[in-house]
């Protein structure tokens, strides 16, 4: 208690002085929040594309055909020394909406034939019903990010385009694609991509031949890499792509933006941490007699060091628990508002909490260094003359 009335002599000043890192701290906890949720969405990437390889169209190819691939090409891949199994998907956009900002995998339909279910490494579990059978036309499974917005419950229908579809899932989050994907069967998916086709191929096509990609499964003891090659010799106009190559892609360039991102809120604590400074300054000058009197009386230059370390620290420990109180508060109310349009822009992670404020007490002791130990080198005579 006497730190704190300590601290609080001057209230104004030191009201103004925690604000400012708590300040620091809300810009830390918001920015932190959007990399760690960047963050986690790669790594759950990453672990979506363990262990598989994932065929799409070149890129010349693409311009042509709409990004497709014909379902004729499974076979092929099928025959190639390696493949276990060969898993034909098609995805497309959930709704024909202008696209908006989006800070993750986009709002998407996915549809699958589930050849190659038994194979998959990336389980997804249900909070609600369960998976969707791949010969079940006309339902779905809803990933947890579009619950909200679609208004989804199991049992009910929910508006996919023009048509409704009957749940019989609700996923539980994975921090990948499928948060942000409802799930149907293959040719029902086709469907809805053969509408999106321009009408120069839509009345050529026959839905039931449109892929958007394959899904491979080595068979064991063939890594991914070596399948993906041989499908890229073997299979005209396609890529293949792994895990790997999704890393590499993403995850470097990520790491450089979220250092960024903590960068700006590193440096806005820090800018806090020098009203710490001119605080304790000034609160030094201002207890001169205090101090001199405490040395008079036998107080050692450690514990007036110690003193004064240890107020600077309290107001580091306020500071930062207002600031990430501040913090939790923007990032639950900006997931709200987002919640309708399946955007959870910030997550909050325990580590971030326990960072921000442990940083902002360090930064508070170190601000305080300084201070504490010119108080700690009063000379008490002097000190006790000191108007």
């Amino acid at each position: 208690m006497r730190v704190l009335r300590n601290i609080f002599r001057r209230k104004l000043r030191a009201f103004l002085t925690i604000f400012g890192i708590a300040i620091g701290v809300f810009a830390l906890v918001v920015m932190g929040s959007i990399a760690e949720k960047l963050t986690l969405l790669v790594d759950g990437g990453v672990k979506y594309y363990q262990g598989k390889v994932v065929i799409v169209p070149k890129i010349e190819g693409a311009a042509q055909g709409g990004s497709l691939l014909d379902i004729d090409l499974q076979r092929d891949i099928e025959r190639i020394r390696g493949v276990a199994a060969v898993s034909a998907d098609v995805s497309a956009r959930l709704t024909t909406e202008t696209i908006t900002v989006s800070f993750g995998p986009p709002a998407a339909i996915a549809g699958s034939d589930g050849k190659g279910d038994s194979y998959e490494t990336f389980k997804i579990d249900y909070v609600e019903g369960r998976a969707l059978r791949p010969s079940e036309r006309g339902k779905v499974a809803v990933g947890s990010d579009l619950v909200a917005k679609l208004g989804a419950r199991v049992g009910d229908s929910v508006k996919i385009r023009d048509k409704y579809y009957q749940v019989v899932g609700i996923a539980d989050k994975t921090l990948s694609a499928p948060d942000t994907s409802v799930m149907m069967t293959l040719a029902d998916a086709q469907e809805i991509a053969a509408e999106d086709l321009p009408d120069l191929f839509k009345n050529t096509i026959n839905p039931a031949t449109i892929v958007t990609d394959f899904a491979v499964y080595p068979e064991p003891g063939y890594q991914p890499d070596v399948v993906a090659a041989a499908i890229k010799r073997k299979i005209d106009g396609v890529d293949a792509y792994t895990s790997k190559e999704f890393e590499q892609q993403i995850k470097a360039p990520l790491q450089v933006f979220t250092s960024i991102i903590y960068a700006i809120g590193a440096i806005s604590l820090l800018v806090g941490g020098l009203s710490v400074i001119n605080t304790m300054t000034m609160a030094v000058a201002e207890r001169t007699r205090e101090i001199g009197i405490r040395k008079a009386i036998g107080a050692s230059n450690g514990q007036v060091m110690g003193q004064f370390i240890l107020e600077s620290a309290v107001i580091g420990l306020l500071g930062g628990a207002g600031g990430l109180v501040l913090g939790l508060m923007v990032a639950a109310g900006g997931n709200a508002a987002g919640a309708a349009s399946g955007q959870a822009l910030f997550l909050v992670t325990p580590r971030l909490m326990i960072g921000s404020v442990l940083f902002a007490v360090v930064l508070g002791i170190v601000s305080g260094l300084y201070p504490a130990w010119h108080a700690a080198r009063l000379n008490p005579v002097e000190a006790l003359r000191y108007e």
